[in-house]
């Protein structure tokens, strides 16, 4: 990777095609308005796995990049896999600056919150 290139390429791919981009209409939804991130993510899970996990998103490439990564790895697994979810891997493997940490941590919260969502309404 060039020291030039801010984004480098993982980050470069995720963004500009991104799997996950749009919106559920079914499931259930979070929205997050912090850390210069607009986000809503959405999933649709049933016994416990997330059937399908979609994210709309306003930030920069990394942000976007994120949300497709976190997206794509979640998407399949299990509910608590959600709730147990953490940026630390993002931030390496994309990886992104230290100084974009706080915009990553939204998308954990955000993560972590859709996760309790879904448990809850499971639990009913």
């Amino acid at each position: 990777m060039s020291t030039d290139d801010p984004y480098g390429p993982r980050v470069r791919r995720l963004f500009a095609a991104p799997v996950h981009a749009g919106r559920l209409e079914d499931g259930e939804s979070v929205d997050v308005d912090e850390q210069d991130v607009r986000l809503r993510l959405s999933a649709a899970a049933a016994a416990g796995r997330i059937e399908a996990m979609r994210f709309e998103a306003r930030g920069c490439p990394h942000v976007i990049a994120a949300a497709e990564a976190a997206c794509a790895r979640l998407e399949g697994g299990p509910v608590s896999g959600l709730l147990e979810f953490s940026g630390r891997d993002l931030m390496e493997n994309l990886p992104v600056p230290v100084e974009k940490t706080g915009r990553i941590l939204a998308l954990e919260d955000a993560v972590r919150s859709l996760g309790q969502r879904l448990r809850d309404g499971t639990e009913s």
